[in-house]
């Protein structure tokens, strides 16, 4: 911006010289040219020949000081590049906001997939208590000689069968928490200690209802094309201007002297001033301004293209958002259901499993669909909380967390 300004501002230079002439130049002039002035001073100067005689008029030491001022008075593509100097202004202030948000969403799912992987390793230790303690129970009955060996194998099974599984969730885990220091920008040996867990929060509805119009107004992408357009069609106005003329005041103060001796006093200088008005006009350029204006309009006309396809991009990008917000909510809705349903059902086989009203197998099974539904939901809510950041970032607005943290 303050270079665009300063070319509409005036440029003030100031030169100084000095000059020590070693061997003079010399102007020729021939003989009788000279006769007529030195004949009156000497009367025995011979009559010119014709010869050419060296004669130097250069003094051996000169030195100058100037100072030039010019002001542009009219010139269209300076006038035309403060006004593109502040569109690119905004233009960048465009490309930082859409990284901004980029960056922003990347973290936020980077920290869902963290809090996904943390309750899933939590789910599996939790069924691998549940399964070492049905065994328990199995084992001490068998003693008890109220179940065969065949149900204390089937419950050996089913705890075996979650050990590999809860360390494939602690895996996950760590590499769930690597991801996120990778993102964040943190080292490795930075501790992370998540303390919340994957918690529904709905978007809000005035946002859902309202999205396509925050897309096409809000969307840092969509203003960065619509910035490019107008810089665009600042390029063709200025490239236009090339025909107008350029209008330029000037002025220029001199101190300068010249002697023969390097002996200057402040007497031996004299002052010399002038100011004016210069016009320049170009009337050819073999259409080179032509083909430049041509090329200036063919960018904006490629640009406004690139308007149309982001914008149908967004549109078809946001339905596919808003889809997966709805199926994911609707997914959390009903899971949530199932989960008491599949607990509930887990306590009553367990209960009659106790009084031998139910056998291993049942067991296994409730359990199995108690995890299952823990799972599905948790899954549910990640998909829906991711689904929000891709939301956000798409309309371009930031989560309140991270405006306070911007502030700070």
């Amino acid at each position: 911006m303050l270079e665009a300004w300063g070319n509409a501002l005036p440029a003030v230079d100031l030169s100084g010289q000095y000059v020590h002439l070693v061997d003079k130049p010399v102007t020729f002039f021939p003989d009788f040219f000279l006769y007529s002035f030195l004949k009156g001073i000497d009367s025995t100067i011979p009559k010119p020949t014709g010869q050419l005689i060296p004669v130097s008029f250069a003094p051996g030491f000169s030195a100058s000081a100037t100072l030039n001022v010019r002001q542009i008075l009219f010139n269209g593509a300076v006038f035309i590049g403060v006004g593109a100097a502040h569109i690119y202004s905004n233009l960048a202030r465009d490309i930082y906001q859409a990284k901004q948000v980029e960056t922003v969403a990347k973290v936020r799912k980077a920290y869902f997939g963290a809090l996904l992987a943390n309750e899933a390793q939590e789910l599996m230790r939790s069924s691998l208590k549940n399964a070492e303690d049905n065994l328990k129970n199995v084992q001490l009955m068998r003693k008890q000689g109220i179940l065969s060996e065949y149900d204390e194998l089937r419950a050996s099974v089913g705890v075996e069968n979650l050990r590999p599984m809860v360390i494939q969730s602690e895996t996950n885990a760590i590499l769930a928490l690597d991801n996120l220091r990778n993102t964040v920008g943190v080292s490795s040996t930075d501790e992370f200690t998540l303390t919340d867990g994957l918690i529904f929060r709905a978007v809000d509805d005035a946002i859902i209802q309202r999205s396509e119009q925050l897309v096409l107004e809000l969307n840092p992408g969509l203003s960065a094309v619509k910035r490019q357009i107008e810089l665009n069609g600042a390029a063709v106005s200025a490239e236009r201007s090339n025909y107008l003329p350029t209008i330029a005041a000037f002025g220029q103060y001199q101190y300068q002297a010249a002697k023969n001796e390097f002996n200057f006093s402040t007497n031996d200088f004299y002052k010399g001033s002038s100011v004016g008005i210069s016009l320049t006009m170009n009337l050819f350029q073999g259409l080179q301004t032509y083909s430049r204006v041509e090329q200036a309009q063919l960018e904006r006309r490629k640009s406004e293209e690139q308007q149309v396809s982001l914008e149908r991009n967004l549109k078809t990008g946001l339905n596919s958002i808003l889809g997966n917000l709805r199926q994911a909510r609707k997914r959390v809705e009903a899971q949530g259901k199932t989960v008491e349903m599949a607990d509930r059902g887990y306590a009553i086989v367990t209960a009659r499993f106790l009084s031998n009203s139910a056998t291993q197998l049942e067991v296994n099974d409730a359990q199995l669909a108690l995890t299952q539904a823990k799972v599905n939901r948790i899954q549910a809510i990640y998909d829906y909380l991711v689904a929000s950041a891709d939301l956000d970032q798409l309309i371009g607005r930031l989560p309140s967390f991270a405006l306070e943290s911007e502030t700070k």
